[in-house]
Order: structure tokens, then sequence, then C-alpha cells
């Protein structure tokens, strides 16, 4: 059993705790948030762009804790889950580190690529595993993406293009806060970016144009070149009217096959819960003119992620999935991408 303390109770935090609840080997024995109604189990408050809300919990089995030190202090737990502001992601993870605990921190690893460094130094120094939670590794159409490419049943990938759009966070006080989360381009596109590197690895030079809002990249539109390889593209942001406040997908085209995928979020009536309902389609055209629709697991995403982690903590291996080193060179590749939208070309990619 992996014992887990979850570090922040915001709309991540949520979704971390509910999904350790459908993983036989994970318990989440601790809390850590300095909201005392939270700590009450009354998270009604909590919302996010997709999902459900926070709900009412009970945590009559969980020990409460009112600081962070408290929390990593605790002899009962294995793992640190950390989904606190990305601000805070590199002292806290290191911290916890320090103490002996394995750590999870949500994507994306940290603001600066130097933070990300200091992390992964704290990692090796004291042996513990250090994750990070690119949870679109775990999406079923992204893993289907992934296994047809991999396993060439379309011949050669030709074109890639994947698309994450939403409307301004404002379910938050956090997630609106560019300052503490670097904006879209670092809490959004790393989603696309980090799933990129994922299939094809590093481009040799990337191009980028974007719109800011002060200092913060709030849309961009990225042509990564692979030389000889395929034509991949991406465009993120946080630009769209809140009627439609989550749309994410992509499009790739195949020597034999296109394949697609949308998901979006749209307002529904009579929905009481949530208020938005999700489309999903997957959808193979092949070179005969036919359409398909592959059947995929029914999985939470979410869920997966975290078998994957405890699964990596009980054996004491790190993840081949979502280790920090490959978060690192996402973040790092993003960074590069505002250096594109800056100088107006293509910049190399080390």
């Amino acid at each position: 059993m992996v014992r887990i303390g979850i570090a922040g109770i915001g709309f991540m935090g949520v979704t971390h705790y509910k999904a350790a609840a459908q993983v036989p080997d994970a318990q989440v024995k601790a809390i850590f948030t300095r909201s005392e109604k939270k700590l009450e189990g009354d998270w009604s408050q909590v919302q996010g762009n997709f999902g459900e809300v926070g709900g009412v919990q009970d945590l009559s089995d969980v020990t409460k804790h009112r600081s962070f030190e408290a929390l990593i202090g605790d002899d009962d737990l294995d793992l640190i889950d950390i989904c606190l502001p990305t601000s805070l992601h590199a002292p806290y993870a290191i911290k916890a580190l320090e103490a002996g605990k394995h750590v999870l921190v949500e994507k994306p690893i940290a603001l600066s690529v130097s933070d990300a460094d200091r992390m992964i130094a704290a990692s090796e120094a004291s042996r513990r595993q250090l994750m990070v939670a690119q949870v679109l590794r775990f999406y079923p159409s992204w893993m289907y993406l992934k296994e047809v490419a991999e396993s060439g049943r379309f011949g050669p990938l030709l074109t890639l293009n994947q698309q994450r759009v939403i409307s301004r966070p404002d379910w938050s006080r956090d997630i609106g806060d560019f300052s503490a989360n670097g904006g879209p381009l670092i809490d959004l596109h790393i989603h696309d970016v980090d799933f990129m590197l994922y299939l094809l690895g590093k481009p040799k030079r990337v191009a980028a144009i974007g719109r800011r809002q002060g200092n913060a990249v709030v849309y961009v539109s990225t042509i990564y070149d692979y030389g000889n390889g395929p034509s991949v593209s991406c465009q993120s942001g946080a630009v769209v009217m809140p009627g439609r406040p989550f749309l994410h997908g992509f499009e790739a085209c195949f020597e034999r096959a296109t394949v697609t995928f949308a998901q979006a979020t749209e307002p529904v009536e009579n929905e009481s819960t949530t208020g938005r309902s999700a489309s999903h389609v997957l959808t193979v055209y092949d070179v005969e003119g036919e359409v398909s629709f592959p059947d995929l697991p029914v999985s939470d995403s979410f869920v997966a992620q975290l078998k994957n982690v405890v699964q990596c903590v009980s054996q004491d291996k790190p993840s081949q999935i979502i280790g920090a080193v490959s978060a690192r060179d996402s973040l790092a590749l993003v960074h590069l991408e505002d250096e594109a939208i800056r100088q107006g070309g293509y910049v190399e990619v080390v």
C-alpha cells in the first residue's frame, strides 16, 4: 500500500484525491491545506474547466495538516502529491525529497528550467522518485495515437496538429494568476508539447507567433521542424469565451489513414452537478475511404496515471512515462517557443 499525502486541495488536489480512491494499492492518508473549510471536508467550492466539483468528503480517516512541514514530517506517508501553484513546485518538492518522501508534482514541473534541474538533483541526491503529472500521456485517444504511430499500422506519420484552447480560467485565485502559474504557454500548452516529445522526441528547431497579456503569452501557434520527419504544429491559449470553456484535440495524417479526435465542454440545461457536457470523437479515415470509430478502453486518465505512480513507488523504479527529466525537457521547449515569439523566427533546439 502506497500512503499518500496531498498538498493543496484545489481542482487538481480534489481530482487526485478522487482518483486515489479507485487505485487498490493507494490510500490518501493525509492532506495539507490552510483552509479550515477544506480541512472539514467541504470542497463544494472547488471547481475547474471539466469534471465534477469538489463536493463534501468524509475525512474522518485522513490526517489534516495545516503546514507543509507537518505533512512531510508525517511518518505515515510514502508519497507527497503536490497540487500547489506552480511557483511553489520547486521549493516544496525539494523539501519533500529531502525529507525522504517520493514526490508526484502537478504539471508543469516548475516555472523555470533551472528550478526543474534543482528538483531533479534533489531527487537523485535523496534517491527518491520525482514524477510529474503529465496526464495527457494516459488519455485513451492520445495513447491510441502513440500506439498506431509506433506500430506503423497506418504507415509513417506525415503531419500532426494539436489544439488546446480554453477560456480565461476564473474558477480559483491561483489558476488565474499568471505570475504564479506561468500563464497558458507554460500551464496549458505544456500538455501538447509534452506529448509531442513523448511521441516524436525533440524537434530540430521551432518557430512561433503569439499574443501576450502583460508578460504572459495567452495564445501561441507553433511549428516544430523535424527535418525529414512529420510536419508538426500546435495552437494553444486562453482566449475563447466562457460559453465553451475547454477544447482539445488533434489531427494526425498517416500514409494510409487520418486519425482525428476532439473534445469540448459546453453548457447544457438541467445538469445540476457540473453544468457541462463533453463530446469525445476518435475517428479513423482510411485510404479506402472507410470511416471507423476505434473502441477505446473506458478508463479515467487520472486513475491510470496514479496507478503508474503507485507501481513505481512500490517497486522503487523510475517511471518510464512521467519521469521528471522528460517533464524538464518539455518545459525547456516551451520556453524556447517564448523566445521564438520574441525573435520572430526559428530557434534551434539544443
